[in-house]
């Protein structure tokens, strides 16, 4: 099973001013998986489609923060 989010870990330099991001992500597209569009793939209905942004749910990968829970470190 493929995942949409994708982690990895930079380089972090001994010299660098601020606090580093130990491990950074970033998302591919669910297109990149599917190689080419089989027939009869399940649709949205039309209004939900529009919403989502596509017909097909197997192509349908919506936006999350990964910061968003994280602790930034703010004091």
């Amino acid at each position: 099973m493929y995942t949409v989010r994708k982690k990895y870990r930079p380089y972090i330099s001994p010299f660098d001013p601020c606090k580093p991001m130990v491990i950074k992500t970033y998302e591919t597209p669910p297109q990149l998986y599917l190689g080419f569009q089989p027939y009869n793939l399940p649709q949205f209905q039309p209004h939900e489609a529009l919403r989502l942004g596509t017909l097909w749910p197997a192509l349908y990968a919506p936006y999350t923060n990964p910061y968003e829970d994280c602790d930034r470190g703010d004091d």
